[in-house]
């Protein structure tokens, strides 16, 4: 139980310091005017009218940095990732229909998240799709072999 803990600990450390750092990366879009109109999808959403950089919302600092500065962003998906997949062990590891299910939601949730960001002519977007791909293949893969372990328990018990 501790070395979950402590890879739990871990996992948060390194979400909050690579949040913290991409906030601070993508801050620079206050002073890019160019990008307002591309990178500020959670103004539009609020209605908020772009005058000059303070009228952003926080929100968009983090599409700024996943569009131009992908690698802080990269290691807090990665991050939230493994502190899914610990936390989730953890409830639900004698479970096994809950860990199939577990893993199938959080393989739709990455998908879905790359399929977000799919068309972006940006590096730092085509990044976060790959990764968010193969996070969601990946578990996938966990469900199907959860899935398909349980079947071979299932049919050497029956016989």
């Amino acid at each position: 139980m501790f070395k979950y803990i402590i890879q739990f600990i871990v996992g948060f450390f390194t979400l909050i310091v690579s949040t913290f750092i991409a906030w601070y990366e993508g801050s620079t879009i206050t002073n890019n005017s160019f990008e307002w109109e591309y990178s500020t999808p959670f103004s539009k959403l609020l209605n908020i009218e772009i005058t000059n950089g303070r009228d952003i919302s926080q929100l968009d600092y983090f599409v700024y940095a996943a569009k131009f500065h992908p690698l802080f962003p990269t290691i807090m998906i990665v991050s939230a990732f493994y502190i899914l997949s610990v936390v989730g062990y953890l409830l639900i590891q004698n479970k096994s229909k809950w860990t199939i299910g577990f893993w199938g939601l959080i393989s739709c949730m990455m998908i879905l998240l790359s399929g977000m960001i799919f068309n972006s002519p940006t590096t730092g977007g085509r990044i976060l799709f790959w990764v968010a791909l193969v996070s969601g293949l990946i578990c996938i893969a966990v469900a199907i072999l959860v899935g398909l372990r349980n079947f071979k328990k299932k049919v050497t018990v029956d016989l």
